[in-house]
């Protein structure tokens, strides 16, 4: 004779195999691919959206890199332009002191 461990697992076969062919026709309803075009019209939007973003993001830091790059070169002629002068002052002042001692 079947013992009801049997039984059970029998039933839960059988139960396993009933819900998962109601599953599947459930998942392939009419209703449910609305909601799963609904769902994948909204995860586009939303692609959309992060791109626009990450565009404007790059934008930015591209603008930010450029101005830092004027300000280094502005910077560096600054000081290029500072140097200069102190040798020119510093040689004029060598040359004053030549022409005391002659």
């Amino acid at each position: 004779m079947i013992s009801v461990s049997t039984l059970k697992k029998i039933g839960l076969f059988a139960g396993g195999v009933l819900f998962g062919t109601a599953g599947v026709k459930v998942l392939s309803s009419k209703d449910a691919k609305k909601v799963y075009t609904n769902c994948t019209a909204a995860a586009l939007r939303a692609k959309d959206c992060v791109m626009k973003t990450a565009t404007t993001v790059q934008e930015n830091a591209e603008d930010i890199l450029a101005e830092a790059q004027q300000i280094n070169e502005r910077r560096a002629a600054e000081e290029a332009a500072a140097v200069q002068e102190a040798a020119e002052t510093e040689n004029a002042g060598a040359e004053d002191f030549k022409e005391e001692t002659v």
